[in-house]
């Protein structure tokens, strides 16, 4: 019996031993896989994208710009004037993907004047030119071939211009009061308005028989009036009271929201009103009185606008995405005392922004900052 439950005893720990070694191989192997350079590493989580400098080439300060349009990643188009004190002269950027160049071979680009809104009409970019007081439409090829318009009378005041593929408008005053241009590719017409209408502050267009207009009534009253294809028409909004609009954003899903601001005892606080297919809805996120004129859809689907930073070397970006508004800074610039983007676009995947920088000791000149890319 002895001899048996010692050969019971060494089984047992033979198996023991034997179990042990095995972990140990296990463990080792483990080790090897972990430092083996071959052996595959997890990846590590994406980091969100941030805004980035982007360097534009300088032009005569004062610099304003008007409007910023991008047709994708690769082509967008900037426009305003230089040299405020001395006479205004036209300004013409092109971005190309990868940086932004000057354009100076347009009709009039050495003279007074300056270049309002950018639109993409087909292969073509049509922009608004005020010629030394002259009113055209530029029109450049996909060959990149230059070519102008005229529009068919001068305005004292050139407020707006839409266009799409099959029409273009052209809103502003001359001596007699408001005027609406139309252009159908081959001629010009003048459109009426509702009577009561006094003066219209904006145009945008969706298609050319889907056209948006924003408009003061002889009793100072905001409205918003829309065409159809057959006439302008009030568009029917439930405008919050006491308030102004500074853009209307038609979209290709039907989805259209308009942008403002809204004064309660002299106060001013940012709307935003709606249209989701069936209903319009007005919110207010916590924007306090930023000006929406240049709000835009991202390629995140949000609402994105520039807003007035309360740091002095860096911009800010507010990002409206239904209930929630986030916010993000621009790059920290070197002793600027003052970072004011201007026009703000989606281009591709990538959020495009431009307007002024003033670096302690000089005047303000262009910047351009990028989300994404």
């Amino acid at each position: 019996m002895g001899d048996a439950h010692r050969l019971c005893d060494l089984h047992i720990l033979g198996g023991l031993v034997n179990g042990l070694r095995a972990l140990l191989v296990c463990l080792v192997l483990a080790c090897a896989a972990v430092v083996s350079p071959t052996a595959p590493v997890p990846r590590a989580a994406a980091a969100t994208p941030g805004w980035s400098a982007l360097p534009v080439p300088a032009a005569a300060s004062p610099v304003t710009v008007k409007d910023l349009a991008a047709r994708g990643p690769r082509e967008a188009w900037a426009t305003g004037y230089e040299g405020e004190f001395t006479g205004m002269k036209p300004l013409l950027y092109r971005w190309d993907g990868a940086k932004w160049s000057r354009d100076t071979t347009f009709p009039g680009a050495g003279g007074p004047g300056w270049l309002g809104e950018v639109q993409f009409v087909g292969d073509e970019v049509w922009i608004l030119h005020n010629r030394d007081g002259e009113g055209e439409i530029l029109r450049r090829s996909a060959a990149g071939e230059w070519s102008a318009v005229p529009l068919p009378q001068t305005l004292w005041v050139y407020q707006d211009f839409t266009a799409v593929p099959g029409g273009a408008w052209v809103v502003g005053e001359d001596s007699t009061g408001l005027k609406v241009l139309h252009y159908d590719g081959s001629r010009w017409t003048t459109e009426s308005t509702p009577d009561d209408v006094l003066f219209l502050m904006g145009v945008t267009a969706r298609t050319s028989t889907d056209v948006w207009a924003w408009a003061s009534t002889r009793t100072g009253e905001r409205t918003v009036l829309r065409h159809d294809g057959t006439g302008w028409r009030y568009a029917d909004v439930p405008l919050p009271p006491n308030s102004n609009v500074h853009t209307i954003l038609p979209e290709r899903s039907g989805r259209v929201t308009i942008g403002g601001s809204q004064y309660t005892d002299g106060v001013a606080r940012t709307y935003l009103t709606t249209w989701n297919g069936r209903a319009w809805r007005t919110t207010y996120p916590p924007l306090g009185d930023t000006y929406t004129e240049d709000m835009v859809r991202g390629p995140d689907g949000a609402l994105w606008v520039q807003m007035r930073s309360d740091r002095a070397f860096q911009s800010k970006y507010a990002r409206v995405d239904g209930p929630r508004t986030t916010f993000t800074r621009g790059p920290e610039r070197t002793n600027a005392i003052d970072v004011k983007p201007q026009a703000l676009a989606r281009a591709g995947s990538t959020l495009l922004s431009i307007g002024t920088v003033e670096i302690y000791g000089s005047k303000p000149n262009l910047m351009s900052e990028r989300l994404g890319g």
